[in-house]
């Protein structure tokens, strides 16, 4: 017995670890096989999908407006994470998608420029056919390799010109800098050439909007007729508007569509007609609470002007919201009406109903947001009637509110007008400039809170300082308050100087920007205001490669001066120069 079973048992053990070996083998060879389909499997680009599109278009970065009493900061630039949790596409993603596509331009541009010459010897005299392929292929990888600052969105077919191997060419682009996803045009004129392997090449290319040809023209429209937008103006004149822009009112529609809605109605309080930081951190307190108790926020469109930006020196009504901020991105953001339809429908409801709607007024902002988060009434009326600064809107964000209230900064983007002047002015520097910023004005003057601003900020020391940190004859861009304006003139023999008001024209009464905002407020001219300066001086400057700041790279003054709580050698040792050279 013994014997049979040290017969047997090295047979069976052999068996074993021949299937083990076998079962090891057909392991090895399925991940091996899955392995190669992984590498060489290429899926579809998620950006040639429609839901991807859909979604990278749409997503939206926050907004928010901190500053001092002379620089705007937007969320278009600067967006602040920790206010809003809403999604937003980062530096890395655009950098990682910009990467890819620059090989797959190169492969494109080979394919197409080898395919319209292959028919013969390369001919420098032969004349260029702009809608060639192969051009705009060449174009794109001269655009990607100078305009580094700049993200490019689609182009149009390259067009001819009088002038034989030159093309027009428009593009859409954003600027890096800018984390929404709003869109600029731009249209080029480019001459092209052959390389030595007789593809194309571009030679050169003009100026900011040179390619006239290739524009396409603005959607005219008749003032006295768009659609959602209330206007004396009844003249028979026309104008060019952005057809990108969408500044129409909705409007609520059937009596029961109105019935079934439920509302959040401030009346006006005491933030009418104070600066303009302080409406908007008001405005967004309540924009949050209707977003809060889900309901739609009744909006005046109707914005009070403080003295301080106004050339009258005196506060100055009646402006509309949409000359200052993207009444199209609030839109889409936030559930609102406007004030004047939901007066008008609310009348016409009890008319027709014989009946009232559902209504609860709220005298005080100590009735807070948690208790009416249960009350069914159709329209929650706040009202501000007692004296200041009990009937400011922001009060009722404030204490044990602020822990449930958030303020909607990513619905809050500055006017797409104004923010074509931003990229008409730094496309007309190439998107290639530094810029510094020069605080004055009253600061300047007032020796007891800064000391030492006025002497800081003068012409001689403008100059030294500046030639540490930007090279001689870079554009420089100066955003300033200083109404004098040759007073920056000693800095001209060191820079290409650019003042604001060298661009005057793109808000004169010829101007785009003229012409829309006129639509809107009924046929008048509109002023190119204080508020809207600094707006667009404060975008032109966060667009700058190089950023100098007057607090604290020019001045040993603290922003808010002397005796505020900061004493000087802190400041000084803690701030100064910290933004210089900041992208």
């Amino acid at each position: 017995m013994k014997e049979a079973n040290s017969t047997t048992d090295p047979i069976g053990q052999n068996l074993i670890k021949l299937i083990s070996n076998v079962c090891f083998s057909v392991f090895v060879f399925t991940v091996l096989v899955f392995t190669v389909i992984a590498i060489t499997y290429q899926p579809p680009d998620p950006w040639e999908s429609s839901r991807a599109l859909t979604r990278v278009f749409t997503e939206v970065e926050n907004a928010t407006f901190q500053t001092d009493n002379s620089v705007l900061k937007t969320g278009e630039d600067i967006g602040m994470a920790l206010l809003s949790p809403s999604p937003a596409p980062s530096e890395a993603d655009l950098e990682s998608s910009d990467s890819q596509n620059s090989p797959t331009i190169e492969k494109s541009e080979e394919k197409g420029t080898n395919l319209s010459l292959s028919s013969g010897a390369c001919d420098d005299t032969k004349l260029v056919n702009c809608s060639d392929r192969g051009v705009l292929m060449a174009i794109k990888k001269f655009n990607l390799k100078h305009f580094k600052s700049i993200v490019f969105l689609d182009y149009q077919t390259p067009v001819n010109t009088s002038n034989p191997n030159e093309c027009d060419v428009t593009w859409r682009f954003r600027n890096r800098k800018e984390k929404s996803w709003r869109r600029y045009r731009d249209f080029r004129r480019f001459r092209i050439g052959f390389t030595d392997s007789c593809t194309y090449k571009v030679i050169g290319a003009k100026g900011w909007h040179s390619g006239v040809n290739a524009r396409r023209p603005r959607n005219r429209i008749n003032n006295s007729t768009r659609t959602g937008i209330r206007s004396n103006f009844s003249s028979s004149s026309s104008s060019f508007r952005d057809d990108e822009i969408n500044d129409t009112i909705p409007i609520l529609g059937s009596d029961q569509s109105f019935r079934n809605g439920k509302y959040l109605y401030y009346s006006r309080g005491g933030d009418y007609c104070k600066n303009m930081n302080h409406y908007i951190w008001s405005f967004l307190c309540a924009l949050g609470e209707a977003q809060y108790l889900n309901r739609t926020f009744v909006m005046d469109l109707s914005v009070c002007l403080a003295s301080d930006y106004t050339s009258s020196g005196k506060d100055e009504e009646g402006k509309d919201f949409r000359f200052y901020f993207d009444f199209e991105h609030l839109k889409e953001t936030s559930s609102i009406v406007e004030e004047e339809e939901f007066l008008k429908d609310w009348r016409r409801f009890e008319k027709r109903n014989k009946r009232k709607i559902p209504l609860r007024k709220v005298p005080s902002y100590k009735i807070t947001p948690m208790q009416l988060k249960k009350d069914k009434s159709t329209i929650i009326w706040r009202q501000f009637d007692t004296p200041e600064p009990e009937n400011y809107w922001y009060r009722v964000c404030e204490s044990k509110a602020s822990n449930y209230i958030q303020r909607p900064w990513h619905s809050l983007y500055k006017s797409k007008r104004l923010m074509n002047i931003v990229s008409e002015i730094s496309g007309q520097m190439d998107w290639d400039f530094d810029a510094v910023h020069v605080v004055r004005g009253e600061k300047a003057k007032n020796k007891d809170m800064w000391p030492h601003l006025d002497d800081d900020t003068s012409p001689d020391n403008l100059v030294v300082k500046l030639l540490n940190v930007i090279q001689p004859w870079r554009n420089l861009y100066v955003a300033t308050n200083e109404k004098f304006y040759n007073y920056f003139d000693r800095l001209r023999s060191h820079y290409k100087v650019h003042l604001l008001d060298d661009y005057k024209e793109l808000w004169g009464n010829t101007s785009e920007w003229y012409n829309e905002t006129r639509v809107l407020n009924g046929g008048n001219p509109v002023e190119f205001d204080g508020y809207m300066r600094v707006a667009v001086d404060t975008e032109v400057l966060y667009r700058a490669k190089t950023q100098v700041e007057t607090f604290y790279n020019l001045t040993k003054d603290c922003k808010d001066g002397i005796n505020t709580g900061v004493e000087l050698e802190d400041c000084d040792e803690n701030e100064r120069g910290r933004n210089i050279g900041k992208a």
